[in-house]
């Protein structure tokens, strides 16, 4: 591809020519001689065998070529210096990137942050959610917190807590006889064949209804009203303290380990993190 590219000084200098409509004040905010400035304007025409500016005296003005290159020129430019200045965070002495589900990051951490930040303000977090697993070992990231993830070479791992699931709806529908509930269905251990087998208890659980296959946002449609679902206990505190979430009864079958996957070399930085995440999880 870098082929098909003009020198990239070119375009630089080109950028600033056509913006300020001056190769003199081109020179000057690039600290270049306006000889240097015409040399590269000249290579750049060259390179792509058509004019980009008018010449009259001392004054110039684009062609249409030229209008069309500042365009893309102009972008390219500011999105390689929004690029560049993001480099900075990676040098941030107390950053902490930390990788976890989307569902995990919207219905258990974002309701936490607050705390953490008054208890760690120290801790310059950098929430990165994903659906895959992580690769520990090829990608910047310090911590996983995942009920999907195993051990990973380089890495410390410790399970933190069985997860519980139940079913559940919103207040509102438990006016509504069983059969007129819409049934939310997830994947994985949210699956209502779980529940069928584990507890063998009918709350109204049928084959049709709306299939999620991010337990988050099933947890979302359930406090939503749109029907009865079968959620993590975990991620459903805060929901059932808002009032937004009620159990359908008092059974609860096991769901997936929640666990922790700490790279060695962060350790140290993860630490404060940590102990506040197991502190949490263990008192909540």
């Amino acid at each position: 591809m870098l082929k098909h590219w003009p020198p990239l000084s070119t375009l630089r200098g080109f950028e600033a020519a056509a913006r300020l409509g001056s190769f003199h004040k081109a020179a000057e905010e690039l600290h270049l001689t306006q000889s240097a400035i015409s040399q590269q304007i000249r290579s750049l025409e060259a390179y792509l065998e058509q004019p980009l500016f008018f010449r009259s005296g001392r004054s110039v003005s684009l062609t249409d070529a030229g209008h069309d290159l500042l365009s893309t020129t102009q972008a390219m430019l500011q999105q390689l210096a929004v690029g560049i200045r993001r480099l900075g965070q990676y040098q941030k002495p107390n950053q902490l990137v930390l990788n976890t589900t989307p569902a995990f990051a919207r219905h258990w951490l974002l309701p936490r942050l607050g705390d953490l930040r008054r208890r760690h303000p120290q801790v310059d977090l950098w929430i990165f959610s994903t659906d895959e697993v992580p690769d520990m070992a090829t990608q910047t990231i310090d911590i996983a917190v995942r009920d999907d993830i195993s051990s990973q070479a380089e890495c410390s791992f410790k399970v933190l807590c069985t997860d519980r699931l139940y079913p559940a709806c919103h207040p509102g529908l438990l006016a509504l006889p069983l059969e007129q509930r819409t049934t939310l269905h997830g994947e994985r251990e949210m699956d209502w064949s779980h529940w069928a087998v584990e507890s063998g208890i009918d709350v109204g659980q049928q084959d049709q209804g709306l299939n999620f296959s991010d337990p988050g946002l099933l947890l979302d449609a359930a406090c939503a009203g749109l029907g009865i679902a079968l959620v993590s206990q975990l991620l459903s505190r805060q929901a059932r303290a808002n009032g937004q979430l009620q159990p359908l009864v008092e059974q609860t079958i096991r769901g997936p380990n929640w666990a922790l996957l700490t790279h060695r070399d962060s350790e140290t930085n993860a630490r404060s993190f940590s102990e506040w995440l197991i502190e949490n999880l263990q008192t909540q």
